[in-house]
């Protein structure tokens, strides 16, 4: 696999070098492939399940590729007091596509987060890299849109 070997030869040195390892394939592929981890369990001797159970246990880590605009609804306490429920039951409706998939465009794919530390501006929507605060249904679907029509920061197609 392309770019494996610079990576295991970064980082392994011991067992704990695995979430190491796994950030920088996410990285370099944007995803967790089969692949990968069959081939650095391979070179490293450990086993695949050892790579799999890390990488299922920390949220960070996607083993499907996902969509070219990641759309992220938090639901830490105070967004889930302030309605994100609701944003997310409306972005799944729009899109078609529930928490953990991806359109079958590939353009987007919908992930719950835990908290992303902007209490304050809660509810917290976010696409791709964009953070928008104080969120309401209504501009949830508005900002969505135009990630749809190719006018948002992200990328349409």
């Amino acid at each position: 696999m392309e770019g494996l070997n610079d990576i295991l030869a970064k980082y392994y040195q011991s067992e704990g070098s695995i979430v190491s390892i796994l950030q920088d394939m996410e990285v370099r592929y944007g995803y967790i492939p089969e692949e990968a981890v069959s081939w650095v369990s391979q070179q490293t001797g450990l086993s695949a399940s050892r790579f799999y159970g890390v990488a299922t246990f920390y949220g960070q880590f996607h083993l499907v590729k996902p969509g070219k605009n990641v759309v992220k609804i938090c639901r830490g306490t105070a967004c889930h007091v302030k309605g994100s429920e609701k944003i997310s039951d409306d972005v799944q409706t729009m899109l078609h596509c529930g928490v953990g998939e991806t359109t079958p465009d590939g353009n987007f794919t919908v992930e719950h987060v835990a908290c992303v530390g902007a209490c304050a501006r809660a509810p917290i929507f976010i696409v791709g890299k964009d953070v928008y605060g104080k969120m309401t249904p209504q501009k949830a679907k508005k900002q969505l849109e135009k990630y749809m029509d190719g006018e948002g920061n992200g990328k349409k197609g």
